[in-house]
């Protein structure tokens, strides 16, 4: 089995809910995905930085921050899928990268990065720094019309969310 193959049944099982199960693949799979991300093939990166979010490695999130930071489009897309994932039940995984995630949602070259970033910011904490970024973001005319559309529905579920508080 692969690392990637390793992570579908990983997700299937914290889906189901089946925690006993999802330990013991990620005790058996922790040192493969260590050094799948230490690898100078970006795929088996991008493979390892998605493992983390499909395994529920919270123990992990220092290396989705090197996912973020990573050369290739393909790893920075990866660990902001796993870190949208690991975010959804609480903010902690995206407040603690916030300001990486606004400076690659604000100018990575990638559009498809761009928009993860901004998908991530919608699952932290609603500070007026972000929210004032994704406006701006979603009224710049020289971005793709998705890109825009992305940040002003995030910005305005942020807005929504501080008024809740």
């Amino acid at each position: 089995m692969s690392l990637a193959e390793a992570g579908i049944e990983a997700n299937a099982l914290a889906e189901s809910g089946n925690e006993r199960d999802l330990a013991k693949l990620r005790a058996a799979w922790a040192e493969d995905l260590e050094a799948a991300a230490r690898s100078a093939d970006h795929i088996e990166r991008a493979a390892a930085y998605r493992a983390v979010g499909q395994f529920r490695f919270r123990q992990k999130e220092e290396l989705l921050r090197r996912g973020l930071e990573d050369d290739s489009p393909a790893c920075r897309g990866s660990a902001l899928l796993s870190l949208e994932l690991l975010s959804r039940d609480h903010p902690r995984a995206v407040n603690s990268v916030r300001p990486l995630l606004h400076t690659l949602a604000n100018g990575d070259d990638n559009a498809a990065v761009r928009r993860l970033a901004i998908l991530s910011l919608r699952n932290g904490s609603p500070q007026r720094d972000t929210i004032v970024l994704l406006q701006g973001i979603a009224e710049e005319d020289g971005l793709e019309r998705d890109v825009r559309e992305t940040a002003a529905k995030v910005a305005a579920g942020l807005e929504k969310k501080a008024r809740a508080r």
